[in-house]
């Protein structure tokens, strides 16, 4: 495990994606020029709680099949950048002032040094911090930023994600997440539904998705919820009541902190073609003592030969 003295720089080699892997504040000075693949990973027992205490050994990662080298791994609970994005189409009003103070139910259960960005998103996007503040850990401040506007007009769902995702990798923090509430489907984005997805899958951002919606809301679709989830490692949760959402919320940041974040230099021979190309991922965790341990990470990632997009 790292010292909490010490970071690194990385890069997804081929992928257009570059990290920062625990940066604190001023605390960690290591730089690497080998390209890796970093991941989180989530690992609980048969009973669902969640298992702590592991190490590098008990991790085995294979990408399309070929077994990987570990060159990086941390266990501890470190920042991270968070995203809230939160649908303000009219018809979230009934179930607004739940979905917020859920966020901030989150917030308040998170890493204190955690940086985190809110954005709003009905037919358009619009940010809930000044101008000036692209991140912040203020809990008042971030207060505001949830409640400051009002609901109206439809939901621009794949702009709002993709945009999410670009505004994480402002972030100084490794570890990158998104949190979506929403109330259905998207029905006023500029980009298609591919177009966001295959930006999901060029990022190694988790995105967690909580679905608020009636049962016959003609928009709804919780299935791009699920596969946004699933694509990268997170989890799709759809409370049936919106009172539940703070429980859900409190849920997702304890997932968040207790995360192992596992690295590698992706080999070479598994992209046999060169070509832009989706490489799978599978993660097997085993430790003595432990029983069956199940391991949630992303499923892959899009790799795109020299770099490009």
């Amino acid at each position: 495990m790292f010292a909490r003295s010490m970071t690194f720089t990385s890069i997804v080699a081929g992928a257009g994606l570059s990290f920062l892997l625990f940066a604190s504040d001023s605390d960690y000075v290591i730089h690497s020029d080998v390209p890796l693949v970093l991941l989180d990973v989530s690992v609980r027992d048969r009973a669902g709680g969640f298992v702590s205490g592991l190490k590098k050994e008990n991790f085995h990662v294979f990408e399309n099949g070929h077994p990987q080298q570990l060159t990086a791994f941390a266990g501890e609970d470190v920042p991270v950048t968070v995203g809230i994005l939160v649908d303000e189409s009219f018809s979230m009003t009934p179930k607004r002032a739940q979905a917020l103070t859920a966020a901030m139910a989150f917030i308040g259960e998170s890493n204190p040094h955690d940086e985190v960005f809110v954005m709003h998103f009905n037919d358009s996007l619009k940010f809930g911090l000044p101008n000036n503040i692209a991140f912040s850990d203020d809990r008042r401040q971030l207060r505001d930023a949830l409640f400051g506007q009002v609901p109206q007009g439809k939901t621009a769902l794949y702009d709002a994600v993709s945009a999410g995702i670009d505004h994480l990798a402002l972030g100084r923090r490794d570890k990158k997440t998104l949190i979506v509430i929403s109330d259905g489907g998207d029905n006023a984005s500029n980009i298609t539904r591919q177009e966001m997805l295959s930006k999901v899958e060029r990022s190694l951002a988790t995105i967690y998705t909580i679905g608020l919606f009636d049962e016959d809301a003609p928009d709804r679709d919780p299935a791009i919820l699920r596969r946004l989830s699933k694509i990268s490692g997170g989890v799709a949760y759809f409370p049936p009541q919106p009172s539940e959402m703070v429980g859900v919320c409190r849920r997702i940041a304890k997932d968040i902190r207790a995360r192992y974040t596992i690295g590698y230099a992706p080999s070479a021979g598994t992209n046999a073609n060169g070509k832009d190309t989706w490489r799978h991922i599978r993660v097997d965790v085993s430790a003595p003592g432990h029983g069956k341990l199940i391991a949630r990470t992303r499923t892959g990632y899009r790799y795109a030969a020299g770099g490009e997009q």
